[in-house]
Formats: C-alpha cells, structure tokens, sequence
C-alpha cells in the first residue's frame, strides 16, 4: 500500500486505466452492444474484442503490450531519478527483483496455485511476463541510460529475436515455421516451461515472448526518457511520438507480407505494431490531457489506472458478475434484448465502485 505522488503525468494514469477497462468488463459491454444494437460502430468495436487465433491483429491483442509499454514509460520516473539523487544501483537491483518475484508469484495465484493442484498449473503469466520483461529493461535501462543506447538495444532484442524465429531451425519441422506445433517458441516451452502450457503446445507468455515483450517495455522508457527531457517542447514530443508510431506501423505492415504479425508468439512485427499504436495513443493522451488541459473526464479511467494490479486479481478473487446479476437482473430484464447490455454496465460500475473505495481511502496496490 502506497499513497499517490503529487506530479504524476495525468495522461499517463488515464492511459493505463483506458487499456484495463477493456478486461475488467469494457469488452463484455461493447460485445453487447454490437450484438443487441447493430450499429456500425459498435458492430466494429465487437468485432476487435477477440484476440487473433493466430496471425494478424484484433484491438484486444494491443492490452497486454500497450500495459507493458507504459511501465516503460515508468522507468525513467522510478529509477533515473533515484540514480539522480545518488542512489546506487546495488540498491535498486534487489528492488526490481523483488517486483519480478512478485508478480511471477501473484500470476500463479491467478492460475490457480492456490488450489495445489500442480501438475495442472500453468506457470507462465501475464504478470510474470510483465515482471520478468520488466525486470530485463530496467537492468538495460539504467546500465545504458542514454536515449541511442537503448534505442540500440531494441534493435538488436528484435531483430536477435526475428532470427531465431525465422532461421533457427525446430526438430522435425525445419526453420521459419511459424505455426503454433512448428515454432522455436513452442519447441523452447515444450522443452524448458515448466507446467501446463496453454493447449498443451505453446504458452502465449512463454519463455522467449519475454524477450520480445522487453523490448516494447523499452520503447516505452524512451518515451519516458523524451517526457521527462527539457531539450523539446510538449508540442514537439506529441511530433516525436507521432512520427515514432506511424514508422513503427508502416515498417511491421511492410514486414508482414514475409514475417507475420502473430502475437501468441510475440513476433518481432507484433511488438513493432503494438509500438507503433502505443506510441499513438500515449501521444493523443498526452496532447489532450497534460497539454490542452482537458482533464475532467479522466477520473474514471484514473481510478482504474491507480489501482491497475488490484483490479486485475480482484477480478479473479471476487465473483463481481454474480453481484451484477444479483443486484441487477431484475431491473435489466425490464429492457428485454438489451439486458446483456445493462448487466455489463452493471459489472463495470461495481467494479469502479470497488475501486473508487480504495482510491477514496487512499490504498494503492504498487508493487
């Protein structure tokens, strides 16, 4: 339990409260609406709450990295200002290794762990990908501090990481086949990942995935490193970030005609895709929020941004669709075919109200 700092980047918190609400319910509702309204644009928001079975790319597949992006964007916040103030990186070592355990403890839990049964637990996670990536780019990040060190290391993770994906040959299947039994990602977690993989073939956190999912955490520190830089302006960073995404874009759309977008093996193209569009988002935030000052409208997604890893395992701890249910259905089934839709409003406002709980007396889960 923490207590929130003073001078955070508002954007930033929005940002990241934006990208959960679509998990903790976000998607439910607009699946709804798609379905029950047939309007166009809902029709098109349902459509990308899927995630790719396997190649190409749904609006759902960009939660994971844009989430692993912006605690990137952190780093130099977290840890460039303590080696500012003169603490050593001995010090700073055994903190990011403590929130990498952590968080490969707490994605267990979220598996199940606690039901001791082990020879049907998976190991990998979503939180421990993001604690291990996490962990590898702050080691980079501040042993190579400067903007075109890291820069460079980005470059080298994924295009090492294109290679073994492409000409590192798998046993009985041969190099370059990308497909969930053929891939030198599913062939390291068959042999290496401990646990259940995901169907038993491939794990969509597996082993090497971290290694790219390192590199967008790092492309969110240099976009750490540019907010917190007095040399440009703020008009001049949303420029940066701008040009920086739609590059990213056009390159991994270029790229994918020979080296797929897939992101259950996290390509190389996936995590400059997934770049590209945070890099987007972060700077419209960034434009609108802490620019232009419209700042009214953030609260909501602010309360879930505060609070982003105790929603995240709330919902796996407590049943809130059963709340919504036993609270609302009787006032839902008054609007016939759109009581799908005021269940999951339902759900949603529990959840924030959940939320808002802990922001109102000042709990903030930070690990």
């Amino acid at each position: 339990m923490t207590t929130i700092s003073k001078q955070r980047l508002l954007s930033l918190d929005t940002l990241r409260g934006f990208d959960m609400f679509w998990i903790i319910g976000g998607d439910v509702l607009f699946k709804a609406l798609g379905q029950q309204t047939n309007w166009p644009w809902a029709e098109a928001i349902a459509t990308n709450m899927n995630h790719a079975e396997w190649q190409g790319f749904y609006g759902f597949d960009l939660i994971f990295p844009l989430f692993m992006f912006i605690s990137g964007v952190a780093i130099p916040y977290a840890l460039f200002s303590k080696l500012e103030k003169g603490t050593s990186k001995k010090t700073i070592y055994p903190k990011i290794l403590k929130r990498a355990f952590i968080l490969i403890l707490l994605g267990i839990i979220y598996n199940g762990g606690l039901n001791f049964q082990f020879e049907n637990l998976r190991i990998a996670s979503v939180l421990g990908q993001i604690g291990i990536a996490y962990l590898i780019a702050s080691i980079i990040a501040i042993n190579f501090r400067k903007f075109n060190s890291i820069m460079f290391w980005i470059i080298g993770i994924l295009l090492g990481y294109a290679f073994l994906q492409l000409f590192v040959p798998v046993p009985e299947h041969g190099a370059g086949i990308l497909t969930p039994e053929g891939s030198i990602n599913s062939y390291i977690d068959r042999m290496l990942l401990p646990g259940q993989l995901y169907g038993k073939v491939f794990d969509p956190e597996g082993l090497l995935c971290i290694i790219s999912a390192s590199a967008i955490t790092l492309m969110g520190t240099l976009a750490g490193i540019i907010l917190r830089s007095n040399i440009s302006t703020s008009y001049q960073k949303v420029m940066i970030f701008t040009v920086a995404g739609l590059s990213l874009l056009i390159i991994a759309l270029f790229l994918n005609n020979w080296y797929p977008i897939i992101k259950s093996i996290w390509t190389s193209t996936f995590t400059l895709l997934t770049g590209g569009i945070s890099f987007i988002l972060l700077a419209l935030f960034y434009l609108v929020i802490d620019i232009w000052k419209y700042q009214k409208w953030t609260f909501f997604f602010r309360v879930i941004g505060l609070n982003s890893i105790a929603i995240y395992m709330a919902v796996a701890i407590i049943h809130f669709q059963a709340t919504s249910h036993f609270l609302f259905s009787g006032f839902a089934s008054l609007f016939g075919d759109f009581k799908t839709i005021i269940l999951a409003l339902g759900l949603i406002c529990i959840e924030w109200l959940f939320l808002y709980f802990l922001y109102k007396k000042n709990i903030f889960i930070k690990i």
